[in-house]
C-alpha cells in the first residue's frame, strides 16, 4: 500500500511540473532561425537572424493554437528583412566577404559581410545601386582582427523592385595606392561561372 501511494505521489508531481518546465524554457517565437547560411561569413548572417532569399525559401509560419492558463508577453515580432547576396568571395591576401541588397519595410540598404585575416587595416567602400540612377556610398574602416564585422548603407525609401537594386564592395590597402584586394557584389557570379 505505501509503494502505491508513493507512485502516484510520485505520478502528481511529474504531471504539475510539466507547465513548470515549459514555462523555465520560454515561448518559440516564430522567424529567429530563417537563415541557413554556411561558411564563416554565413555564421555572421545566421547569427544576425536575416532570411537569404538565394538560399532559402520563405515559408509562411504553422499556426500555433493558444496555449492554455495566462498568456505572457514576449518581444515583438520584427519586420521580415529579405537578402539578395552573391557568394562568399575569398582573396589571397586573408579577406573574406559577401555583399547583400537587404529589403524590409518599405526600406532597401545595402550590407556586406567581412572576415579581415590580412592583418592590416583595410578600407571599403560600399555602393548601393538602384533604379534610375540612385546610388547610395558608404566608406568603412576595416580593423586588422579577425572578427567578423559588417559595412552597411544608410536605409533609404524602395523605389522598385529588389531585383532593379545592387550593392557592390571593394576592399583595399587604405594608402596612397589604393591596391584593390578584393570586390564583392549582391550579383557577383558564382566562383568558376563565367
Amino acid at each position: 500500500m505505501n509503494l502505491r501511494l508513493i507512485g502516484i505521489g510520485a505520478g502528481v508531481l511529474i504531471i504539475l511540473s510539466l507547465p513548470l518546465a515549459g514555462a523555465i524554457a520560454g515561448p518559440d517565437f516564430a522567424g529567429q532561425d530563417d537563415a541557413k547560411g554556411g561558411g564563416r561569413v554565413g555564421e555572421l548572417f545566421s547569427a544576425l537572424g536575416l532570411s537569404d532569399s538565394s538560399r532559402t525559401s520563405p515559408a509562411a509560419p504553422a499556426a500555433r493554437p493558444p496555449a492554455a492558463g495566462p498568456q505572457r508577453p514576449g518581444p515583438a515580432e520584427q519586420p521580415r528583412t529579405d537578402a539578395r547576396c552573391g557568394p562568399e568571395l575569398s582573396s589571397p591576401h586573408g579577406l573574406e566577404a559577401q555583399t547583400c541588397v537587404l529589403t524590409g519595410d518599405g526600406q532597401t540598404w545595402g550590407r556586406s559581410y567581412y572576415r579581415n585575416t590580412s592583418g592590416r587595416a583595410l578600407d571599403a567602400v560600399l555602393t548601393l545601386m538602384g533604379p534610375a540612377g540612385r546610388t547610395v556610398q558608404i566608406r568603412c574602416g576595416i580593423g586588422a582582427g579577425d572578427e567578423p564585422g559588417l559595412c552597411e548603407t544608410p536605409r533609404e525609401a524602395a523605389a522598385g523592385t529588389p531585383d532593379s537594386y545592387s550593392a557592390v564592395a571593394e576592399f583595399a590597402v587604405p594608402d596612397d595606392e589604393g591596391k584593390l584586394l578584393l570586390r564583392s557584389g549582391s550579383n557577383s557570379p558564382a566562383p568558376g561561372i563565367g
